[in-house]
């Protein structure tokens, strides 16, 4: 049979227009459905309003991971051997499309920050083991909570499509056997999470692992804990534009300043050596001191991914970076001058094309690395720009302190709904949509239960289900939220706000 029809929906025959696919309609799925469009006021990294300049959101986002990703896929559909790209389990520039279009679809309000909040939530309170995970509520709001017509659970995707948003292809727990916790090498993304047990990352909840074992049977050939060829697209075209996107967002809102970033860079070549021969214990105490950050970078990389880490590879793309961008685009204040629009928009351009440029297939990779990888250098390039965001955005102080305001508000609705439901006389009246997804993952955990009781770990009593089943309903009801309606419903639910009448939204 031809891979392809393995790899889709087995539904009946449709007559498609000339080069079209099932795949396509994948792809419009997903683009029309709710869960898409709320995007545009979800969080990237903070809020539109909190910085003067114009920032990323989650749908622009999406749409430019989609962009590099039909990209990435169509120059290896140009250039690497079409029978190699079958033997991996195919290559299809629409499906990488449509798995970039959907990668962020789990994402919570509030950014990452939304997410450990209901991670926390989901365990200590409700008892769910596998707590919340934005790449499993992504699947789970594919498979199971959009709806694509009257009677529809999910979107009703190909496997293809399916498979190729499982960035992290296990669950927590259990699946697969042995769990890639327990690898000698673990995949990125498998150690250990915050819970002190589990995988950190992961692609797929327990209530939807039948729908994840039933895509990925559609690639007989992969092996346990690999993404399919398509994901490895997705995966790295995401990395490609968050590594450039976010500190294009940063310098023009003028918070990215030259002076820090110019001394970080300077200082870890000038004092490299004095560095590198630092314990433990000093170069921590070091803290901000300038070039302590980069080197804990260099030593983080060479322990956990010493597949490709190179000392003078590191070395060179801290050089390149600190020329291109650092004293290339930083140096001069953006003002909104056309001239300040040309010299970060052509640094993003000329180095998305570099990036792209560095990509190739490898039939048998590293187990940390996917069947697509960038060359070295590239991969170094990428980890320095992501330090850049992550040590002089991410760790403020300031961000710090609006985030834990963020945090509080996800408890409050959380807690507040939870609440709500245990009032048996007022119980009926909370949101519709929160009772229906309830119902839901009651229904879905008590399938569960008559199907595969050891996933549960003997949690299968009536009231454990019913508990599990209001915990996975409340998550999925407040991470579906955008940021202005979770601040808006927390106000509600505390009494602090006069505002009545929604939009239909309850």
């Amino acid at each position: 049979m031809d891979p392809r029809l393995e790899r889709a929906r087995p539904e009946s025959t449709s007559p498609y227009a000339p080069g079209e696919s099932e795949f396509r309609s994948d792809l419009e799925r997903i683009r029309f459905a709710h869960a898409f469009s709320r995007l545009a006021e979800v969080t990237q990294v903070v809020a539109a309003n909190a910085t003067s300049g114009v920032v990323h959101n989650r749908l622009t986002h999406s749409i430019k991971v989609t962009a590099v990703a039909r990209a990435i896929a169509v120059r290896l559909l140009r250039t690497e051997d079409r029978d190699l790209l079958r033997r991996l389990g195919g290559l299809d520039h629409v499906v990488v499309q449509a798995a970039a279009n959907a990668h962020d679809l789990g994402h919570p309000p509030f950014g990452h920050l939304g997410e450990r909040a209901l991670d926390r939530l989901a365990r200590d309170r409700f008892g769910l083991v596998d707590g919340f995970e934005g790449n499993a509520q992504t699947f789970r709001i594919l498979s199971e909570l959009e709806v694509h017509g009257p009677g529809d659970e999910g979107l009703n995707l190909t496997a293809a499509t399916r498979a190729a948003v499982l960035k992290y292809p296990w669950a927590r727990f259990h699946h697969p056997d042995p769990h890639p916790t327990t690898w000698d090498e673990p995949p990125r993304g498998a150690g250990h999470g915050g819970a002190g047990s589990g995988a950190a990352k992961f692609s797929c909840y327990l209530i939807d692992l039948p729908e994840m074992q039933q895509a990925l049977a559609a690639f007989p050939g992969l092996p346990p804990g690999r993404q399919t060829l398509e994901c490895s697209v997705m995966d790295l075209a995401d990395d490609i534009a968050y590594s450039l996107h976010d500190v294009e967002d940063f310098h023009r809102s003028g918070v990215l300043q030259f002076s820090p970033v110019s001394g970080e860079f300077r200082s870890w070549v000038d004092d490299r050596a004095a560095l590198a021969a630092m314990d433990v214990r000093t170069l921590a105490a070091a803290g901000r001191q300038p070039g302590a950050g980069l080197e804990r970078l260099r030593r983080r990389l060479r322990t956990r991914e010493a597949w490709v880490f190179d000392e003078q590879t590191f070395v060179d793309a801290i050089t390149t970076v600190g020329e291109e961008f650092v004293d290339g685009v930083l140096a001069t204040p953006y003002d909104g001058s056309m001239a300040g629009d040309r010299a970060i928009s052509g640094f993003v351009s000329r180095w998305i094309d570099h990036l792209i440029g560095s990509v190739a297939v490898d039939p048998d990779p590293p187990v940390r690395s996917g069947y697509v990888s960038m060359s070295a250098p590239a991969w170094h390039q990428v980890s320095v720009l992501k330090f850049v965001n992550s040590y002089f955005i991410l760790d403020r102080p300031d961000l710090a302190m609006f985030q834990r305001g963020q945090e509080r508000t996800i408890t409050h609705l959380v807690e507040g709904f939870d609440d709500w439901l245990s009032d048996r006389g007022d119980a009926a009246r909370a949101p519709r949509r929160l009772l229906d997804l309830v119902n839901a993952a009651t229904y879905g955990y008590e399938r569960i239960a008559a199907t595969h009781p050891e996933w549960l770990d003997g949690r299968t009593g009536d009231a454990e289900l019913a508990r599990m089943g209001r915990g996975r309903g409340i998550v999925d009801f407040v991470s579906s939220l955008t940021d202005a309606q979770a601040v808006a419903f927390a106000a509600t639910l505390t009494g602090t706000s006069s505002l009545l009448w929604t939009n239909g939204a309850l």
